[in-house]
């Protein structure tokens, strides 16, 4: 018998998906809060853990990090208000092996429950004090597919061009819309297909520990640093390392990474000699490098350096060109693993889509793609099967220019707001409420100051 533990302080709702795991042959561990959860998962080890986003002293990611961290062979499942799409988004590039959205429908729960315990764990212990950074999900397919919009063959045309060549490569663009997957698409076309493609999330990665997670570190370097750890870059020699994200690493960290540019060398954390390396750069972000540059926030030498050739991958919904032809492969590839028999979908909810605005992009689509076809079965895709948030969207799309002007006030109200309150939340410990927010520091302090909170 499975063992989950199921972290939801709705204890209501707590008790429905207890009842329900029960019944399909499952023991649950339930907890209210992030420390309570954590303390049951050191004293249980479950197969499996099962969070809300939303606790009382924390967030589900909170949860993630820590097993991802310390228990990187148990699985876990997100579940958040469709409201935290973006954060669903990021749970995945931190670990998750999917994200549910509320209301939950029982059929997707379980369907989701058998496959996380159905992949093999990850030959890897890991204790405390040979802490590692989060690995990527394992239920993330990264089979190419280039699309068929104006924009998307541009960026196969670009592939094609720079793969051959040993240029360090910056990759731009939203949450969901690919980066890891067109990164990995130039390692493959590249001659150093044959090597590692080592992919890094630094901003998962702590500030005291991103030094010895890219460069390692010797034994007794510091205090845990029970054994000799090599680090991503020694990992990736040969190959291609891909920095996602990388606005998020500390001044330290970007002054050893120009070293590592500029010399093709590494010294780990303690040591006293250098590591020579070969490796491709391929850094990601979603945030406007050369303005932090500019701002001082981060290193412009190293910007030039990684900056020798850019593509930007363009957000879902300034390719609408591309909707229906990743639908319909999400719909196919859904019917095979879910064995059912969806022939397409209606005009309505052809509509739906369209107007939509996708904050998630192609992640957000594939999971609402997968959800409908679980629900139908076959036939065609129905608006009822569709998340309510979906149709709301295309009430909002026939606004008139005042009302977007209303729209757009109104939210900056409610997000001034809720970042003062997780401000008081958090004891107005910035790193903490830009944590809780699910934004970088930069982004909140720019925040910060537009609203004149600071």
């Amino acid at each position: 018998m499975a063992k989950i533990l199921l972290i939801e302080d709705d204890l209501t709702y707590s008790k429905i998906i207890k009842n329900f795991l029960e019944k399909n042959g499952y023991e649950i561990t339930s907890s209210t809060k992030v420390t309570e959860g954590l303390q049951s998962l050191e004293r249980t080890h479950p197969d499996l853990v099962i969070t809300d986003y939303r606790l009382p002293d924390g967030t589900g990611m909170e949860v993630l990090d820590q097993v991802t961290h310390y228990f990187p062979t148990i699985p876990v499942i997100l579940i958040t208000n469709y409201s935290d799409i973006r954060t669903a988004v990021k749970s995945m590039k931190m670990g998750a092996f999917e994200y549910i959205t509320k209301p939950i429908n029982p059929d997707e729960l379980l369907l989701t429950v058998k496959q996380a315990l159905k992949k093999d764990p990850r030959k890897l212990t890991v204790t405390p004090e040979k802490k590692s950074s989060p690995p990527r999900s394992e239920s993330v397919d990264l089979s190419y597919q280039i699309g068929q919009s104006a924009q998307a063959l541009q960026i196969e045309k670009h592939i094609e061009l720079v793969a051959p060549t040993d240029l360090s490569i910056i990759v731009l663009g939203e949450s969901g819309t690919g980066k890891e997957y067109i990164s990995k698409r130039i390692h493959q076309k590249s001659k150093r297909a044959h090597g590692p493609f080592v992919a890094v999330d630094c901003g998962a990665l702590s500030k005291e520990l991103a030094g010895s997670e890219l460069f390692g570190h010797v034994k007794g370097a510091f205090t845990g640093a029970i054994d000799h750890k090599t680090g991503h870059f020694e990992s990736a020699n040969g190959g291609t390392i891909f920095l996602d994200e990388i606005g998020n690493l500390s001044y330290e960290i970007q002054i050893k990474l120009l070293r590592a540019f500029q010399e093709r060398q590494i010294r780990k954390i303690g040591g006293n000699k250098d590591i020579s390396i070969d490796v491709r750069i391929i850094a990601a972000t979603n945030e406007d490098l050369q303005e932090l540059a500019k701002s001082g926030q981060f290193r412009e030498d190293l910007f030039h350096r990684l900056n020798e050739f850019s593509l930007r991958a363009q957000p879902l919904r300034e390719r609408k060109e591309d909707l229906h032809f990743f639908a319909m492969l999400f719909l196919e590839k859904s019917n095979d693993s879910l064995e059912k028999n969806v022939t397409g979908f209606s005009p309505e909810v052809e509509n739906i889509f369209m107007e939509y605005h996708w904050p998630g992009n192609l992640r957000e689509l594939k999971n609402i793609i997968r959800r409908a076809v679980l629900l139908t079965g076959e036939g065609l895709v129905q608006p009822e099967v569709i998340p309510s948030e979906l149709l709301e969207s295309e009430a909002i799309s026939v606004m008139d220019i005042h009302s977007a002007r209303d729209l757009k006030s109104s939210f900056e109200e409610q997000e001034k707001s809720l970042i003062l309150k997780t401000l008081e939340e958090t004891k107005f410990n910035k790193s903490k409420a830009a944590k809780v927010l699910n934004m970088d520091r930069k982004t909140l302090y720019n925040k910060l100051e537009k609203y004149g909170l600071d």
